[in-house]
């Protein structure tokens, strides 16, 4: 009797996780494509190349869960959004994943019917000046003019910062980030604030970079993360192991260019996230290989960051605490297992 009651419970917990693999997963797959929300043109994070492919950081997070999905990480439609639609792109169903440089916040997460996944870049909001203003420190900036873009916790994170020094600015804030970038460079403010990594996306765009500084104060703690629907629990499970996939097989020196090679590995938490034991892309309603298939489409974490934000690229930036947990970062993911 034990034996047949605990063979209906497992049939239950089966037809339970069946259905739960609905909802986006199936539409998803009905249609044949990811349509991802991505920014405008924002370089390092998603700007297309002279071949008119989509390049960046946010990018290739989209190709991973694609990736996961149908095996094949060019199965993506990207549709670029602004700050002021890149909620209800989501809302509405007219995108499957936001992934744009968004930060994590208490309210977007609560009211706006989002579920945000972990955070693949930590972030934090800073100021960038042009070097001829001879200022060292935001301190200095009390009664400047200060560019920024509308519907971000930029505002409100620069009264918080000038309140604790004492200090006032003007909010000088254009619709677009074209807009606000040529404001910049044109002299219209005396400086431009926004996360630190799009202050090195603004920079990269200059004529002459060299002429512009970011300087040294982080006012706020930005930890920027991709989103999807309230109440999918299931595609979020994909888009949240999609990106845990990335770090952890970085952690393992799985790599775009060794993954072959690592199907042979004995350790056995590769086998697992290669799907070659255990199979747990079964459980997301995945191909039992979509761990394969996402590294050998992307990469790893590490090789995302190198090749679109990284030391050798324009943005020029470093890991930091983008770094793994193993060298001192905060990037960690949980076992596979």
């Amino acid at each position: 009797m034990r034996k047949k009651f605990l063979t209906f419970c497992a049939a239950a917990i089966c037809a339970v996780a069946s259905t739960a693999h609905a909802a986006t997963l199936d539409t998803v797959k009905a249609r044949g494509k990811l349509v991802c929300g991505i920014s405008l043109s924002t370089p390092g994070f998603a700007a297309p190349d002279e071949k008119g492919r989509m390049q960046g950081f946010d990018a290739d997070i989209c190709r991973a869960v694609a990736a996961a999905v149908f095996g094949d990480a060019e199965k993506v439609e990207f549709v670029p959004t602004n700050i002021n639609t890149r909620f209800q792109a989501l809302q509405s169903g007219e995108i499957d994943l936001l992934s744009r440089q968004t930060t994590q916040t208490f309210s977007r997460e609560s009211s706006l019917g989002l579920d945000f996944g972990p955070t693949v870049f930590y972030d934090g909001q800073g100021l960038m000046v042009a070097k001829s203003l001879g200022v060292s420190s935001a301190k200095e900036l009390t009664e400047a003019a200060i560019c920024t873009l509308p519907g971000t916790t930029t505002a409100q994170n620069l009264s918080d910062f000038f309140r604790s020094i004492g200090g006032k600015f003007e909010l000088v804030v254009f619709e677009s980030p074209d807009e606000n970038r040529a404001a910049f460079f044109a002299g219209r403010c005396e400086a431009i604030s926004s996360d630190r990594s799009d202050l090195a996306s603004i920079r990269a765009v200059a004529n002459n970079p060299d002429d512009y500084q970011v300087l040294p104060e982080t006012i706020s703690k930005e930890p920027l993360a991709p989103a999807v629907r309230q109440n999918d629990s299931n595609w979020r499970d994909i888009m949240s192991w999609s990106v845990w996939l990335l770090m952890a097989a970085e952690e393992k020196g799985i790599t775009q260019s060794n993954v072959d090679d690592m199907l042979k590995s004995e350790d056995p938490e590769i086998q697992r996230m290669l799907g070659v034991t255990d199979e747990l892309g079964i459980m997301l309603g995945l191909d039992g290989k979509w761990g394969y298939h996402v590294i050998r489409g992307v990469g790893n974490y590490g090789e995302i960051f190198e090749r679109n934000l990284g030391e050798g690229t324009r943005l020029g930036l470093t890991r930091g605490p983008n770094a793994l947990w193993s060298a001192g970062g905060l990037v960690y993911a949980p076992p596979f297992r």
